[in-house]
């Protein structure tokens, strides 16, 4: 007896090394992940800077557009000189193209300008030559150019000479980072970065930006076709249906918006349902995993990015939301798309959801060969609802079903080890271990030190079914802190 007390204290002790060795490994990975992060942000950061250098060596803008909340685009007009070359009009088109490396590219403006004589009238040369425009910050004088265009001038018989053009430059000239790095107070960030929904631009502005933020509406709608709408979110948060209050910035009021995300055609009030941009490739990444006459079970559906293109793909949709607009949005979406026959919707509670319908029809479905796929995307809650499968289908049958649902399920992790993090969740939601039975993706980096999670796991026998349930071993929480509601836009 006393030596299999110590085989088995052998046997503990080296799962507990063994466990450690793999937090530690995570743990380097978290921080090659971290490191790798943020040399991409430091060259990123370093790139923006040399390009904010390069544009002010052409536009110095008035200081009295300094401060400046109410948009006035006459005040941004200011005269500069660069450098141009004279090209005869009979080899203009080959000159331009073996140049385009060092002519200049502003918004709006042209690079082929016709020159004129020293009073500002057009040259008498009747047309005979053009001016090509150079980059300033390439062109310098007539020694600038690199072998490949000074050989490209010699060829054509175009004299490697330099003279000065003096510019109008506009506000349509200039970009959108241009514009604000003038406008806001010194040394402050400066964003133009916006996720796009449709027609809608949606920003998420810093504090000191706030007196701004008409102005920069109205200049992220001049400078991005296409945009008709800006809107700021503010900081009241709806954690109840994912969605949040936000302000008009600029342009019309129209929330309605229209997207295509992976060929699907969606339609939603944008201020009343939740939508996320960022997760175009997490949607088609789960959605390729599924075959046709698959069943998808999706607790927190939305407007339907899961739900319509997996039914689509031909499987059969169980789909719910909490929300009565993104159950309305769903509804005509599935429409929309002509599958509204593969998409049985509702609008529950998705504890409720899973102890009603899913229940229901849960039973039937395993007897089946086809998968059986439960998505649950609500990544601040989402763990914790895995406690409605326990016991969910009672005492187990005298007949087994073997065919198991396979769970996809999202949570936000700020720990060092998100990956260990949302697996212990997960057990102390379900109550059982997930050791070696699990899968876990980093769907995205969400802020600084925290991570968007989807475990994914086939549901253990012993939660469905009551008889396991009460045998169970009980895991403790691993982390006293309880898991706030996290802001829905992320």
């Amino acid at each position: 007896m006393a030596a299999g007390w110590r085989g088995s204290g052998r046997l503990l002790f080296l799962l507990q090394k063994h466990r450690s060795c793999v937090s530690q490994f995570h743990k380097v990975n978290q921080f090659a992940r971290i490191s790798l992060q943020f040399s991409t942000l430091v060259q990123s950061q370093k790139a923006m800077t040399d390009q904010s250098q390069t544009d002010l060596g052409l536009y110095k803008p008035p200081s009295t557009v300094r401060g400046m909340t109410d948009l006035d685009r006459a005040a941004f007009s200011q005269t500069v000189s660069v450098p141009a070359i004279r090209i005869p009009t009979s080899v203009l088109n080959k000159v331009v193209k073996s140049l385009k490396k060092v002519a200049l590219q502003r918004p709006g403006l042209k690079r082929v300008v016709e020159e004129h004589s020293e009073d500002g009238n057009k040259d008498l040369s009747e047309g005979e030559h053009r001016l090509l425009l150079l980059d300033p910050n390439r062109i310098t004088s007539a020694d600038s150019f690199g072998s490949e265009e000074a050989e490209a001038l010699k060829a054509y018989g175009v004299p490697q000479e330099i003279q000065k053009y003096e510019l109008q430059l506009t506000y349509e000239n200039l970009k959108s980072e241009e514009i604000l790095r003038a406008v806001l107070p010194e040394g402050q960030d400066v964003t133009s970065g916006f996720s796009r929904v449709g027609h809608i631009a949606h920003m998420n502005l810093r504090d000191h930006q706030l007196p701004y933020r008409k102005l920069i509406g109205q200049v992220i709608i001049d400078k991005n076709p296409g945009i008709t709408c800006v809107v700021n979110k503010t900081n009241t948060i709806d954690s109840t249906y994912r969605n949040f209050l936000m302000e008009v910035l600029a342009g019309e009021s129209n929330m309605v918006a229209k997207v295509r995300e992976n060929g699907v055609f969606y339609e939603f009030d944008f201020s009343r349902v939740y939508w996320n941009p960022r997760l175009s490739t997490e949607h088609e990444r789960i959605v390729s995993l599924l075959q046709r006459g698959d069943t998808v079970v999706d607790v927190f559906a939305g407007v339907g990015p899961f739900a319509i293109p997996a039914a689509r793909r031909g499987c059969e949709v169980l789909a719910n939301d909490l929300n009565p607009e993104s159950f309305r949005w769903l509804q005509h979406n599935a429409k929309l798309n002509k599958v509204d026959r593969k998409i049985t919707s509702f609008n529950m509670d998705g504890r409720d959801f899973i102890q009603g319908p899913v229940q229901e029809r849960l039973p039937a479905l395993m007897k089946g060969s086809q998968k059986i796929h439960v998505v649950m995307n609500l990544p601040a809650l989402a763990l914790e609802f895995l406690d409605a499968f326990r016991g969910l289908l009672g005492p187990e049958p005298d007949q087994s079903l073997d065919n198991l649902p396979q769970v996809h399920c999202y949570g936000f992790s700020k720990e060092d080890d998100a990956q260990r993090d949302v697996v212990e969740r997960a057990e102390v939601s379900l109550k059982t271990s997930l050791q070696g039975q699990c899968s876990v993706h980093l769907v995205r980096n969400v802020a600084p030190n925290k991570e968007m999670m989807c475990v994914s796991f086939t549901l253990p026998r012993g939660v469905l079914y009551s008889t396991h349930t009460q045998d169970s071993d009980v895991l403790e929480e691993p982390n006293p802190k309880k898991q706030k509601c996290e802001d829905p836009t992320d």
